[in-house]
């Protein structure tokens, strides 16, 4: 008896996740440019034919893995911009989100922060493009703040750009302590924080 399509349909997502997971494994050793089509099958334990069921290329699987990394990430960036009376609160609360980000999904991270400059065109592009959808988001949210009041729309632009691009330097700090002592972390974390903090002083006075 032939499976039922919500069966097989389960059965191809399955397999595809398995690819997806297969390839982020081994990219913890290397990078995308070097990752073989071979070498990602045998790892998810399928037929070197079943990859062209679900990509066409290695290319095609890291723009997938953008994908899975950045694409679920915009609603904790719009949190971590969204208004509250103490910058502090802010700061705290954008550092505690990242850190707990990267202690959830550490070869996401990793991925990302290697491959942002990598030697494959269309991730480069995939993660640029998710990263202006960041600012942009970013922007909106910047611009609600009675803080932003005076702004051109290109400056506000530029600050989204600047606490975007932060984030990203956030999270590869705490990538660089996964398992180092919680004294590190916390210097980690504390870094962090100033270097936000001295993103918003720079905000306060943009129009003196």
């Amino acid at each position: 008896m032939g499976h039922t399509p919500g069966v097989r349909q389960a059965q191809k997502q399955k397999t595809r996740q398995a690819l997806l997971d297969a390839a982020l494994g081994l990219l913890e050793e290397q990078s995308l440019s070097s990752l073989g089509l071979r070498e990602v099958t045998r790892a998810a334990g399928v037929a070197p034919t079943a990859f062209y069921r679900h990509f066409r290329s290695t290319e095609d699987l890291g723009v997938a893995l953008v994908e899975e990394a950045l694409g679920s990430l915009h609603s904790m960036i719009r949190t971590t911009m969204s208004p509250v009376e103490d910058d502090d609160e802010r700061i705290a609360r954008a550092v505690e989100l990242i850190a707990g980000h990267v202690a959830a999904h550490p070869a996401h991270v990793r991925f990302v922060a290697r491959e942002r400059h990598g030697g494959v065109q269309p991730v480069r592009e995939a993660i640029r493009e998710q990263l202006a959808r960041f600012a942009e988001e970013v922007k909106a949210e910047l611009a609600t703040d009675a803080s932003a009041a005076g702004w051109s729309d290109a400056d506000l632009r530029m600050l989204a750009g600047l606490y975007v691009d932060q984030m990203l330097i956030t999270a590869s700090l705490f990538l660089e302590t996964p398992a180092a002592p919680r004294e590190e972390h916390r210097r980690a974390a504390a870094t962090a924080t100033r270097q936000l903090r001295l993103i918003g002083v720079g905000r306060r006075h943009w129009l003196d």
